[in-house]
């Protein structure tokens, strides 16, 4: 599932792409997709003539910013957006089509149709699920490792879990909850509960600096991750752990494991990474 610099990679690109235009028409072959409304005619209603003003984010989450509404789209294990030419042929697994008056469109392809769309009045995106229960920006200056250690000491789960929440904080998942513990020298499964001021601290640290690393890389292109023009992200070639069972630990040499934790698959240097309790 795309992470956080992924989906910020796949907004800027759009940014680039589709900002301005306006939509003419909406076709959408496969309804489970749209979430809400759940009228597909009242979704096509409610974006047809609508100019796209801005693209954001909000963690996983891509906000397609319009005159009057905001589109909320969650790419889940396999979305895509592209943006081809009304005439190009259309690929079977494309399910919704934003026609554009300028003779373009952006495509939403999903193999395994697993992602979502809501479409909310502008300014009232926030006060309803999927956003309204989101935790802070790990990237924004509401992430603070005060706050997290806070959030720490409140529950009983072991780190890993607790940074997969994303009511504790938004766009972390498996890849970048393993790469930031490893460089914080924090196991996975140590209670977070049991974790020091200092140790959060270099966490926060540690999260922030590779999120920041990876959104100027492009994301990482794990299985078939790319972005809106097809580019690849790069991020993967810098990835210590995560994906490299077996191999030497970049800091000590010692051989990468993967455990499961929380019933995901984790890659850690049991070396240099400390497991407390």
């Amino acid at each position: 599932m795309p992470e956080l610099p992924e989906v910020e990679t796949v907004r800027r690109t759009l940014e680039t792409l589709i900002l301005g235009k306006q939509i003419e028409d909406v076709k959408v072959s496969w309804s489970k997709i749209i979430k809400r409304p759940d009228d597909i005619e009242q979704f096509r209603f409610l974006l047809i003539g609508q100019t796209i003003t801005s693209i954001g984010r909000r963690g996983k989450f891509l906000k397609i910013v319009m005159d009057d509404v905001v589109l909320i789209s969650h790419l889940r294990m396999e979305g895509r957006y592209v943006v081809a030419d009304k005439q190009d042929e259309v690929d079977k697994h494309t399910h919704v089509r934003f026609s554009f008056t300028d003779g373009t469109e952006l495509r939403y392809r999903d193999v395994r149709k697993f992602g979502t769309m809501h479409v909310f009045e502008r300014g009232e995106e926030e006060n309803y699920l999927p956003l309204s229960q989101l935790g802070p920006e790990p990237l924004s200056d509401s992430f603070a490792a005060e706050d997290l250690l806070g959030m720490f000491q409140q529950t009983s789960r072991n780190v890993k879990q607790v940074l997969l929440d994303q009511t504790i904080v938004v766009g972390l998942g498996n890849i970048y909850v393993d790469e930031a513990l490893f460089k914080a020298g924090i196991h996975p499964e140590s209670s977070a509960k049991s974790l020091s001021k200092k140790q959060v601290g270099k966490l926060h640290q540690s999260i922030v600096e590779t999120l920041d690393k990876a959104v100027n890389q492009g994301g990482s292109t794990i299985r078939s991750y790319v972005n809106s023009q097809g580019e690849m992200g790069m991020f993967q070639q810098q990835l210590a752990v995560y994906a490299r069972k077996g191999e030497s630990c970049y800091s000590c040499g010692n051989e990468i494991v993967r455990i499961v934790v929380g019933g995901r698959g984790t890659h850690i240097c049991t070396n240099c990474q400390t497991k407390i309790r």
